[in-house]
């Protein structure tokens, strides 16, 4: 009998705006950690610095290396000075971007955007309009084609809107300077500087912790998704089978491939993605592994219910917002009924939600 599609509706559950972290725990590693068990109805209270005491040395881990581009874009139009907010997604060439943009009133194709200089004056570099696409906007720099020395010199921290929207509701003052740091892992490859969103499971690693999972024997490995502009996007459809996925890049080492599987042949091994960046990647790779070469693609997978998962045992994700994509894939690893219990839980214990909030680890 087929399976019905999942409704949106399904996915859905309440959460208190006050649970909606606008900082990181400090230290990272300091942050509380839900622990269940995939096999059995059992749920502990933890901290993510005590991850090792969860693993054992036949274990296998797998990072997000990405580093975030300072995407967010602040400005205002040249005709009328009305505020303009913008999303840099990627560029099309040295003169060209894809952007999101927002703003009060209707932009049209033609117009001249100011970009703000890093004393939020607009007198920096111009962005003309020029087509526009669903949500985006295909623009032309103007004055110069150095689009990588724009984001460092006038981008923002890319965060996600509901933290942006929790601080103005709360009247949260932080830095940008602060806001890099916080929203960037302590293993990312700067020269991996991709990303408009962080891979927020890797922000509660701190080197400490690194070196306890090292000590354990727990192996670590490394891939590269370049998170993308889909990360924002919530579902429209009203089941999720009609939702279109984002295209993200990837790249798998070789040394990660091999070493998978080395993993998959031993019984007593489990590999465990950090976030769901690492679970997207790891299960659009093929099976039997391939390991002569290292694989470079893109994948545009959604995970949910029913999905059978072939490549990981396990995985540690923070909580996600309700009606996603991602809250759809953790649903098909534990169960969705089961995954909102947890969350009921979550929310009665005072967890911190969403990137800069708290983690959870799904063990088999």
């Amino acid at each position: 009998m087929p399976t019905q599609p999942l409704l949106v509706d399904d996915l859905d559950y309440e959460l208190p705006p006050e649970l909606i972290a606008t900082h990181p725990a400090e230290p990272r590693d300091s942050s509380r950690l839900l622990v269940m068990y995939r096999s059995k109805d059992e749920i502990e209270h933890s901290l993510v610095r005590d991850l090792p005491k969860y693993l054992k040395a036949s274990d296998t881990m797998v990072f997000n290396r990405t580093s975030v581009l300072p995407a967010r874009l602040l400005g205002k139009r040249a005709d009328t000075g009305g505020r303009v907010e913008g999303l840099f997604v990627n560029a099309v060439d040295e003169s060209s971007w894809i952007v999101m943009l927002k703003s009060n009133g209707k932009l049209r194709p033609g117009q001249v955007i100011m970009l703000n200089d890093s004393d939020q004056i607009a007198k920096g570099p111009k962005l003309e309009l020029i087509e526009k696409d669903s949500d985006s906007w295909l623009v032309r720099l103007l004055d110069t084609a150095d689009g990588i020395s724009i984001l460092n010199d006038l981008g923002l921290t890319p965060l996600p809107p509901y933290i942006l929207k929790a601080r103005s509701d709360n009247n949260v003052q932080v830095l940008d300077a602060q806001d890099r740091k916080w929203y960037e892992t302590t293993f990312a490859d700067p020269n991996e500087r991709r990303s408009v969103a962080a891979p927020t499971a890797g922000l509660h690693f701190t080197p400490q912790l690194l070196k306890s999972l090292d000590n354990r024997g727990v192996q670590r490995l490394d891939i590269v998704l370049d998170v993308g502009l889909g990360t924002f996007q919530p579902i429209k459809a009203k089941t999720i089978d009609k939702h279109k996925m984002h295209t993200e890049r990837f790249t798998v080492p070789i040394e990660t491939l091999k070493a998978l599987s080395n993993a998959g042949q031993q019984n007593d091994s489990r590999v465990f993605a950090i976030g769901t960046t690492v679970v997207r990647t790891l299960e659009s790779l093929p099976k039997p592994l391939p390991t002569s070469d290292s694989i470079s693609s893109s994948t545009k997978l959604l995970i949910a219910p029913p999905y059978q998962f072939k490549h990981i045992d396990g995985m540690m994700t923070n909580f996600h917002l309700p009606r996603s994509t991602l809250l759809a894939l953790v649903g098909a690893m534990v169960g969705l009924e089961r995954i909102k219990s947890v969350y009921r839980e979550a929310v009665s214990c005072k967890y911190r939600f969403y990137s800069y909030g708290d983690a959870m680890l799904i063990l088999p």
